[in-house]
């Protein structure tokens, strides 16, 4: 597990800056809390019937290729340990305005996206609880109290989202545990892990179940736009990182098996809520109608960790790539009580509820949009671009910027890693087209930024720095 030293938080730092305040501890639960998050809760009955009973390959196999691209990024973090994630790591490599700028807006892109979905199936999983509120008014709100929480501060972002992971973990024991029974009843058939679905080839089955899982994989990516806020970056960030995929990767094969062995696979690919099957099996000595109620709330608190830790990455990313002086420099202010980029998170928050807005709207004018489905593919789209982008970057700043903490992926896995996005990337374009359709709708608003930047953008840059030259010194 990451390093757990004591929760100190440094002197309050100079205007501007934000505050070094997250543990290795805090940092690990935050990105085990978002590699889990709420894809395990609703996509797994997705993979089932595109796999068949040996889904939990396909779980297997995506969460290595995330953790391969989770070493480049660790290697990143360690050199340059601030905001903005993979649009820093791609400028700094390639000195690209264009391909820096388009990093960012996909970055931005898809976490705009992901939390739109996970607003959308929040308010889905709310209404097996109470279902007086409407859909879209629900998922509002929760996006407007997740900005309200990361506006206080990230250490109690942070806070919330470990306590929030500890929730979800237990619901995922909780499957585990009703797998070992079974099991130990006698009454499991271990041939179902090893069957692929008739119809098909098994190594393309793998593909679209990976393709399909890679939602639940991402997100640990976010971790690195909290970089500038984690005490000692270079030295708790490769293991906080790496041992949270691990651990994320463990808890999803065995979740995986359990459902495979416990309910038929064909129950599972026609199920909304997969693992409320899984639950409502009767294996465990007590109310069905009790655990189903628990596991939704358990969902809903799942969902809220994950898009927590979006709203949190949407304001960095725009916050550190102001300092970059990539897109308006106003983006970079900060709260002068609070330290929270409040500019960047106030307009996060007003596109992902105009995504929420759009969506609702286009349903109702019957054109029949499944927004969480429709937001989660191109969230992947935009994803892996960026992975087979950072791993290139890892690599094309080897030799710079590297002290004796650098941390250093090996450059084999690394390889692995850019073809296993690629192959992965084409699959989804492939397989459904019209994503990219909904990704160019969330470029154009990149481009209005870029507009903007390009026409006042000499106002609110410091005094002798050139456009596109960095406001932050590098690290020595």
């Amino acid at each position: 597990m990451a390093d757990s030293s004591a929760a100190t938080t440094t002197a309050l730092p100079d205007d501007g800056d934000l505050t070094r305040s997250i543990t290795g501890r805090l940092l690990f639960f935050y990105v085990l809390g978002d590699v889990l998050g709420s894809g395990i809760y609703v996509l797994i009955g997705a993979v089932a019937g595109a796999v068949g009973g040996a889904f939990w390959i396909a779980f297997a196999v995506g969460v290595s290729v995330a953790t391969i691209t989770g070493l480049a990024y660790a290697e990143l973090v360690t050199k340059y340990p601030q905001a903005a994630g993979a649009a820093l790591y791609v400028n700094k490599a390639f000195r690209s305005p264009a391909l820096t700028f388009l990093v960012t807006i996909s970055m931005l892109s898809a976490t705009f996206a992901a939390a739109g979905s996970l607003a959308t199936g929040f308010s889905a999983y709310f209404a097996e609880v109470w279902e007086l509120p409407p859909g879209l008014l629900v998922a509002l709100v929760f996006i407007l109290l997740l900005a309200v929480v990361n506006y206080i501060g990230i250490t109690e972002s942070v806070v919330a989202n470990m306590v929030m992971t500890v929730v979800e973990i237990a619901g995922l024991v909780i499957v585990v545990v009703i797998g070992v029974v079974y099991v130990a009843q006698g009454d499991a058939d271990f041939g179902t892990l090893t069957e692929f679905r008739a119809d098909g080839d098994p190594v393309l089955a793998i593909v679209a179940g990976v393709a399909l899982a890679f939602f639940a994989m991402t997100g640990f990516e976010n971790a690195a736009n909290v970089a500038e806020e984690t005490i000692d970056p270079a030295r708790t960030f490769p293991r906080a990182l790496v041992g949270g995929m691990v651990v994320a990767g463990v808890i999803y094969v065995l979740v995986a098996v359990t459902a495979a062995l416990v309910v038929p696979v064909a129950d599972l690919a026609s199920s909304d809520a997969a693992l409320l099957e899984v639950v409502e099996a009767g294996v465990l000595p007590l109310p069905v109608g009790l655990l189903s109620v628990v596991f939704a709330v358990i969902a809903m608190v799942a969902i809220t960790n994950t898009t927590l830790v979006s709203v949190v990455t949407q304001s960095r990313i725009l916050y550190g790539m102001a300092r970059e002086d990539v897109v308006p420099g106003v983006f970079a202010r900060i709260h002068s009580s609070r330290r929270s980029p409040w500019v960047a998170l106030s307009f996060a928050a007003v596109v992902v509820c105009s995504l929420l807005v759009v969506g609702a709207l286009l349903n109702r004018a019957g054109v029949g949009v499944d927004v969480v489905a429709r937001l989660a593919t191109v969230t992947v789209v935009f994803t892996l671009f960026i992975y087979g982008l950072v791993i290139l970057s890892a690599l094309r700043l080897r030799g710079h910027d590297e002290a004796d903490d650098t941390y250093t992926a090996p450059t084999a896995l690394l390889a692995v890693g850019i073809v296993g996005n690629l192959v992965l990337l084409a699959y989804v374009v492939w397989d459904d087209p019209t994503s990219l359709l909904w990704c160019g709708g969330l470029l154009a608003v990149g481009l209005v930024l870029y507009v903007v930047e390009r026409l006042v953008g000499r106002r609110d840059r410091p005094h002798g720095r050139a456009r596109g030259e960095s406001t932050v010194e590098p690290r020595t």
